[in-house]
Parts: C-alpha cells; sequence; structure tokens
C-alpha cells in the first residue's frame, strides 16, 4: 500500500511567493529562463537554472553551475526569505486554469516504493538528466523539483482535502500564465487523517517527474555515503491528484524536413502507408491523427493499425505514428536524440504548429489526440513504457513553493 509522509517544508513567506514560484527546470530552455527571471532577483529559475546568471557560453552541466545553483539557493533563503515549517505537515495545492481545477496532495513519497514499483512509472529516463539533477540534489542538500503523481480517486481522501481548503491559505496568487495556485497546510489531525486513508490506496502513478524521482533515488544513495545526511533522503517530494481531476493535453511535434522529399511526393509516399484525407487541427478520437504540411491540414487514419492483441503501449497515437510516418518515412529512429524533431506540449495550441511550418522552422507538424489517463495507468500497471513524449499534463505546478531539504 502507498505511503505518504508529513515533512517540514522550506519555502517563501506568503508576501514573496509569486515572485519566487517558477515554471519547473525542465519546460524552459536556458534562454527561455533567462528571459522569465530577468528582472526578477526572487525567480527560483536562479536556482533550477543558474546557468542563466553565467556567460552565455557556459556549459550547463559544468560544475560551476551546481556552484552557483548553491550559492543563488542560500541568497535567496536570506532575501526572500524562505522559512522553515516549525512541524511537519502535509499540504493542499489547488490549480486552476480557466475553467479547470484540480486539488492535490503535497507530501513525501517513499523511495523504497518508487524502486519496488508501488509507485509506476511509465517512461524511461536519460543518464545525462538524472546526472544534472542528482548533482543538483547533492549539492544543495534540497529536493527542488516536485514529482506530479496520480492515483485512483478515494472518496474519504477527498473528504479530509475538503476540510483543510475550507480553511485559510497560505498562498492564493495568480501566475505570469494565468494560472491560479493555491496552497493549504493540513492541520494535525486532518494530516494524520490523509496519512491513514493513504495507506489503503494499492499503488501510486507518476504522471510527470520521472527524472526528478529517479534523481532523488539516486542522491539518497550519494548522501548515505556522506556525513550528516538526513533520514529525509529517503523520500522524495511530490503532489499526488486524484486521477478524476486531471488534464491530458496532447505532445504534439514537428519535423524539420521531409528527408528530401517535396511535399507531393512526401504526401504520395505517406498514403500508401496510412489513409490520407484533408481536414482541419483538431483530432476527434483516439487513431485520428492530423498533419500540417504546406499550408494545409490533412487527417491520418491509424484506426485500422490497432491490433486488439498487441500491447496497449504498442498501439497509442504516438507510435503508431512514430513505426509508420516518423521512422517509416522520415528516419526519425531515436526521438530523444534526433535533431530533426521538435516537441510542443498541446498548451499552446495548433497555432504554434501551424506558426512553426508556415515560418520555416519546421516543415511538417503533427497534432496528437490525447493519451488517456486509463491508458497511462494499464500500461504502467503491465509494467510497460509508452513512447517518449506521450503525455502533456496541464496546469503545471510551481518549483519554490514548497521544497524538500534533505
Amino acid at each position: 500500500m502507498a505511503s505518504i509522509h508529513s515533512f517540514r517544508a522550506l519555502r517563501p513567506v506568503p508576501a514573496s511567493a509569486p515572485a519566487v514560484s517558477s515554471v519547473p527546470y525542465d519546460v524552459v530552455s536556458t534562454e527561455e529562463a533567462r528571459q522569465l527571471a530577468s528582472g526578477n532577483p526572487l525567480s527560483f529559475l536562479h536556482v533550477t537554472r543558474s546557468e542563466i546568471d553565467l556567460p552565455e557560453d557556459t556549459d550547463p552541466y559544468s560544475r560551476q553551475v551546481y556552484v552557483k545553483a548553491r550559492a543563488n539557493f542560500e541568497l535567496l533563503r536570506a532575501s526572500a526569505p524562505l522559512v522553515v515549517d516549525e512541524s511537519p505537515s502535509l499540504y493542499l495545492y489547488r490549480l486552476r486554469m480557466g475553467a479547470h481545477e484540480q486539488t492535490g496532495l503535497a507530501g513525501c513519497f517513499s523511495i523504497d516504493e518508487y524502486e519496488s514499483d508501488l509507485i509506476k512509472k511509465h517512461e524511461r529516463t536519460r543518464r545525462d538528466k538524472e546526472d544534472d539533477r542528482t548533482r543538483h540534489i547533492v549539492e544543495l542538500r534540497a529536493q527542488t523539483g516536485v514529482v506530479f503523481l496520480t492515483y485512483k480517486a478515494v472518496p474519504a481522501v477527498d473528504a479530509v482535502e475538503r476540510q483543510v481548503t475550507a480553511g485559510q491559505p497560505l498562498y492564493d496568487f495568480t501566475a505570469d500564465d494565468g494560472v491560479h495556485h493555491t496552497v493549504w497546510r493540513a492541520g494535525t489531525e486532518q494530516a494524520r487523517a490523509l496519512v491513514a486513508e493513504f495507506e489503503q490506496i494499492p499503488a501510486l502513478y507518476i504522471a510527470d517527474g520521472h527524472h526528478r524521482a529517479a534523481s532523488a533515488a539516486r542522491a539518497r544513495t550519494e548522501l548515505r555515503q556522506l556525513a550528516g545526511s538526513s533520514a529525509d533522503a529517503g523520500t522524495f517530494i511530490a503532489v499526488a491528484f486524484p486521477d478524476n481531476q486531471m488534464q491530458v493535453l496532447p505532445y504534439n511535434r514537428t519535423v524539420k524536413d521531409l528527408a528530401g522529399r517535396s511535399p507531393e511526393q512526401f504526401l504520395q509516399q505517406l498514403g500508401e502507408v496510412v489513409p490520407v484525407s484533408d481536414g482541419d487541427a483538431a483530432p476527434r478520437a483516439k487513431g485520428d491523427v492530423r498533419m500540417y504540411l504546406a499550408g494545409k491540414w490533412y487527417a491520418l487514419d491509424f484506426s485500422g493499425a490497432m491490433k486488439p492483441d498487441a500491447s496497449r503501449a504498442s498501439f497509442l497515437d504516438v507510435a503508431l505514428l512514430q513505426r509508420t510516418v516518423l521512422e517509416g518515412l522520415l528516419g526519425i529512429g531515436d526521438v530523444r536524440s534526433d535533431k530533426r524533431i521538435d516537441f510542443i506540449g498541446g498548451a499552446r495550441g495548433t497555432t504554434a504548429l501551424e506558426a512553426a511550418v508556415d515560418s520555416g522552422k519546421a516543415a511538417i507538424a503533427f497534432s496528437m489526440f490525447p493519451v488517456t489517463l486509463d491508458d497511462l495507468m494499464a500500461i504502467s500497471d503491465a509494467g510497460g513504457i509508452m513512447p517518449p513524449k506521450s503525455t502533456w499534463f496541464e496546469p503545471k505546478l510551481r518549483d519554490g513553493l514548497l521544497i524538500h531539504a534533505i
């Protein structure tokens, strides 16, 4: 059964929380982070993407980047300031984006349960990304990246959460991107009740943050070898949302070229492997992928390629597109490393796909129907792995509001 642990959050005082909070470190490039943090010395991006405060040609994985992160972290602790709660607790974190609202339980989760797959994964991690965040955690002695978990909704948990959220929040503000963030601290008895209810939950699922969880596990191993390491290193910070509140958006694709073909040649060859017809930008259902090429939208029908006896992961739309088009026609075998492909989260809409192609930055774009949470859970339960960049969860948690010092 799943467990959740109270912790003494390191967090900004309420007045500075809007300025401190930042987008997750891994959804922006160095240049985007530099622009977002410009003019805001309290932005947590100075901690999570500290290369923005070093010369532009600095290797983002060099030793000086992690040293700078630690220095910026200590400066922020004094200037924000950041405070440590007097006693361990759990927290409720609500996200509101437009009409969508979701409330999750923030606390610390067991690395042992992560390693034994009680906390289930659906994605492979890259060693270089693990190396980066592991070094960051060890240098700062803090987990600053929050893992995004989900679980099958439990009415008893919802009932306690309603009690907590009826009280006065610690933070309540709207970020620059329009997403509203509200955080409450649970009372002692409420926290105990939540811990007891979570013990009845059979499994947790990583929705977003596989590299953060993997890095926390590696950091624990390293910190065990250092004097003064904390028992808190055996857990990682996360927010767990019930599955019936989650919003999954598509993770769309653009490709820089057509592998030497003209648009007409590509369309002809594509029609030989998948039915193609005129369409608009929005896929209607699973098996329906939309393609933007030479100023026009087309519909690709993959429904006939779905094999009922195949693994669930193998006939996700992203997998079918990968095998049939990206690898089969465009020669893109490894989407993690091939520089010809790029990914655009669904929150940016299909206009971002059109802009990429119309500007010449890409030759072709694909608009996907979102993967369902039911697919994610079923694949995770079976020990399966989803293709890279299959899901985009929105809205995003902010970095810097709740930090787990270890």
